[in-house]
């Protein structure tokens, strides 16, 4: 009985390892991400209230929050953060950096709750609650890193048919939106612009991954830069980050933020996940239960995180103007109740 004990309790080891000394580094740069990107919200929105309080509000197309040091102080956090970021997907992957982003809306909510002295509804701090555990359950069970040794390997994934195939389909449906669907539907069905930002999102942190890669590895010594396939990367990376940079505002200034957010939050990542487990191969080195486990806890950050955005608006009493989609939902002329465009009103809120 002992000798069929010691034999179960070897196996259990040599199922679960442990994090490797990557993945740390990319948990820690991933939740160092996670806490500037969040508080930078905070910083900004502070900075605007004050640079509103004398002169014209960013909300009605002033440009005063340019002049305030606070919202400079913001605008550095939330750099940091992305560099963070950037450098987090170079060590570990992209199933374990992604879904850490819900945590800069636990960061922020939880600093405007005593900062900005904004209400947190008791569901809401379930749905931080819930975005923790789902987080905590795709750390513990991440694949570890693959070993790469130079950015031609990245390539060389890339190129793979199953890759190529994804990067293909995706293209297509990007140009399909854009030239079909956009300019006909666009204003009124938030999924369009939504899907072009987190299709070609998915391929934008692929190609940062590669590029990440590239630096980490000339940092250590076997410069990279002289490849050509890095600078290919990193060209992807721009036109991928422009494209949803573009689109995502164009959500954002269309439809109201409350519902943009986790319905791109939810496309993004299930994108990127997709995409890097194509490109990367990450399932191949785990067992069915640790990939279910890793589904598990991608859906209880999704409901946590819906359930944020659900509550976000419940403690002002306004639930229900934040669901109005389109921006002119209120009146065929494009005004609210108060004769103020729907666009702004949200800003006027806030």
């Amino acid at each position: 009985m002992a000798a069929s004990d010691m034999s179960l309790a070897a196996a259990a080891a040599d199922s679960y390892k442990g994090m490797s000394s990557d993945n740390i580094k990319g948990l820690v740069l991933g939740l160092s991400s996670s806490f500037f990107i969040g508080a930078s919200f905070i910083v900004k929105k502070k900075g605007l209230k004050k640079a509103g309080a004398s002169g014209v509000r960013a909300g009605v197309g002033g440009y005063s929050y340019l002049y305030e040091p606070l919202w400079w102080t913001g605008m550095i956090t939330m750099i940091v953060g992305e560099i963070a970021n950037f450098a987090a997907y170079a060590f570990a992957p992209a199933i374990l950096v992604t879904p850490l982003g819900a945590l800069s809306i636990i960061i922020s909510a939880v600093l405007a709750h005593i900062i900005l002295r904004e209400r947190l509804h008791i569901f809401g701090i379930l749905g931080c609650v819930l975005c923790v555990v789902g987080s905590t359950t795709i750390v513990l069970h991440a694949p570890q890193e693959r070993e790469i040794e130079s950015v031609k390997e990245v390539w060389d994934l890339a190129t793979e048919p199953a890759f190529l195939f994804y990067a293909s389909l995706v293209m297509a449906i990007v140009l399909v939106l854009v030239f079909r669907y956009i300019p006909e539907y666009g204003q009124t069905h938030i999924m369009f612009y939504i899907g072009v930002c987190s299709l070609v999102g998915s391929l934008s942190v692929m190609s940062v991954k590669a590029l990440g890669i590239a630096l980490k590895l000339t940092l250590s010594g076997m410069n990279q830069l002289i490849y050509p396939q890095t600078w290919a990367f990193a060209i992807v990376v721009g036109a991928c980050l422009v494209t949803q940079m573009n689109y995502l505002n164009k959500a954002l200034d269309t439809f109201n933020t409350a519902v943009v957010s986790p319905i791109y939050y939810v496309m993004f990542t299930s994108l990127t996940i997709l995409a890097s487990v194509i490109m990367f191969k990450d399932w191949d080195r785990q067992n069915p239960t640790q990939i279910v486990t890793e589904m598990c806890g991608f859906v209880t950050i999704l409901s946590g995180t819906f359930l944020l955005h659900k509550t976000k608006d419940m403690a002002d009493g306004s639930l229900s103007m934040s669901m109005k989609l389109p921006r002119y939902a209120d009146d065929e002329n494009g005004f609210g109740t108060e004769g103020i465009p729907l666009r702004r009103q949200e800003s006027t809120r806030t």
